[in-house]
């Protein structure tokens, strides 16, 4: 399957990257009364462009272009938070973004008009830098630039500075989650799980999860589907059942898959697995076993074929490209049965002698 295994890893970005899923944050999330009334196609993904220099170092962040009612422009930067070590370097790292989108605002507007950035009237829009934090470890990295900036206290009226907008998603709980009953928080609520049984505990209301599969576009099922199936691989459920529950969700049944989750007792299926992994090394085992016992009496049907001839040790091995010793233990093995050399025997014994030995 393609989805991606990293779990805790794409959890924030995945509401992100869907501009369903982005709207609903920005209108719910944020207080900006500028995005009540804010849609889907309303937001253009601009990460590809304007993070090339950072996505090494920071490969879950994002950034937005979001066109508002009066039809300006502005720009939302989110870092994805997963870890459980906080980065105290945030406030930093958002500096540059904003800074390299600015710039490369000015070239655009410049290029379409020469000598417009220098004009009274010209300004850059606006960006809002968001932190989008996962973890339930406290949040204790500074949320202004000047915190960063050494003696920023006595040289305030020169530092630039701003303050981010942090959310923390550990601060919204789960009847909170299901009381908004969309979307964007459904996806919260599966982010904020951390073991099987959270997973299998919630409790939803009833029609919760109907309304959210029936009025969740074609996209955001997808996204659903490889939110909900890479947690499932997660705690080790088998890839068949994570294929029929992926099925589930991208059909719109995600109140089935729900119910039939909550049936799963966890340890029987872990021990299961634990067995059904025994029985595979069990398997592989046997199988390389036969392997080697094909190429073993293979080797000794024509070392016997060259003792009948009156070879030495020496000259089959160096005839056949073997190891010395490997044609010495066969030949110790064969004299046993000369001259008519029963290659099934050889092999037994062959096999107790390196057994013993061992």
């Amino acid at each position: 399957m393609a989805d991606n295994t990293k779990f805790r890893d794409n959890g924030g970005r995945i509401i992100f990257e869907n501009a369903t899923l982005c709207s609903q944050f920005l209108r719910e999330y944020t207080g900006l009364e500028l995005f009540k009334n804010l849609k889907p196609e309303d937001i253009e993904d601009m990460t590809e462009r304007f993070l090339p220099m950072f996505t090494e170092e920071r490969d879950s962040d994002v950034v937005k272009k979001v066109k508002l009612a009066d039809k300006s422009e502005m720009f939302v930067v989110a870092l994805i938070e997963h870890k459980s070590s906080v980065d105290y370097n945030v406030c930093m790292q958002m500096f540059h973004y904003m800074s390299y989108i600015w710039e490369e605002y000015e070239r655009t507007m410049e290029a379409n008009k020469k000598g417009i950035i220098k004009t009274k009237d010209f300004k850059c829009p606006p960006i809002l830098p968001l932190v989008y934090y996962e973890d339930t470890a406290e949040w204790n990295s500074p949320i202004q630039l000047k915190d960063r900036v050494f003696l920023s206290e006595y040289f305030e009226d020169y530092v630039p500075d701003f303050r981010y907008f942090l959310f923390r998603l550990q601060e919204h709980g789960e009847s909170e989650l299901i009381g908004k009953r969309d979307e964007i928080s459904f996806i919260m609520l599966i982010n904020r799980l951390r073991n099987a049984e959270e997973f299998r505990n919630i409790k939803f209301p009833d029609g919760y999860i109907d309304d959210i599969s029936n009025k969740a576009p074609g996209d955001v099922l997808i996204t659903f589907s490889k939110l909900i199936t890479t947690y499932l691989r997660k705690i080790n459920l088998s890839e068949q059942e994570i294929s029929d529950m992926s099925d589930q969700i991208r059909g719109g049944k995600m109140n089935e898959l729900f119910e039939h989750f909550q049936t799963i007792d966890i340890q029987a299926m872990r021990k299961e697995i634990a067995e059904l992994k025994q029985e595979n090394e069990r398997l592989k085992k046997e199988e390389l076993e036969a392997k080697e016992k094909a190429r073993l009496v293979q080797l000794i049907e024509r070392v016997c074929k060259k003792l009948q001839k009156g070879k030495s040790v020496d000259v089959i091995a160096d005839e056949l490209e073997e190891d010395e010793s490997l044609i010495q233990s066969i030949v110790a093995q064969a004299d046993k049965y000369a001259p008519q050399y029963d290659v099934e025997r050889i092999w037994e014994d062959l096999k107790n002698t390196v057994a013993e030995s061992a």
